[in-house]
């Protein structure tokens, strides 16, 4: 495998690995709240990160390289502190959401680095990985608006 690809494939797998971990934060965080609205909106983010996912994968066997199936560590320890914050919260609506945000701000970053790398992408890898960004922008400002709403309704 040439040595560009080799980096392309690497961060292609950074990207991967953000959206599994932002699939089962979802899914975690889709367990521990009660509420249908939260539930469904769950569900759909770890969509748009299982249609991201599907679509870098078929990309990174493009260029010879094998997708990456596992999480960041970071995102291992977002978990973990997402069910010990639930017990603390009694799974409190507002500290899901802030939490979640949180998690979008780590996804969000590591497409900047992405973007930012020294890497070869082609036009069309920019496009995706751009494309990519902004659909996630967009799905971290409804958790925002999520959070600040929650944050309303305790005053």
């Amino acid at each position: 495998m040439e040595k560009a690809n080799e980096k392309v494939i690497k961060q292609l797998n950074n990207i991967v690995e953000i959206n599994n971990d932002r699939i089962q934060g979802y899914e975690k965080a889709a367990k521990e709240i009660q509420d249908s609205d939260l539930k469904a909106l769950f569900a759909d983010l770890a969509s748009h990160s299982s249609a991201n996912n599907s679509e870098l994968s078929a990309q990174i066997m493009l260029l010879g390289g094998e997708p990456i199936r596992g999480t960041k560590t970071t995102g291992k320890i977002f978990r973990a502190w997402m069910d010990v914050k639930a017990a603390l919260t009694g799974k409190d609506r507002k500290e899901i959401i802030s939490s979640c945000e949180t998690g979008e701000d780590a996804a969000l970053e590591t497409y900047d680095d992405v973007i930012n790398a020294d890497a070869p992408f082609s036009d069309n890898l920019r496009n995706i990985i751009s494309k990519q960004r902004a659909e996630l922008q967009m799905d971290h400002d409804k958790i925002r608006t999520l959070r600040d709403m929650a944050k309303l309704e305790k005053v």
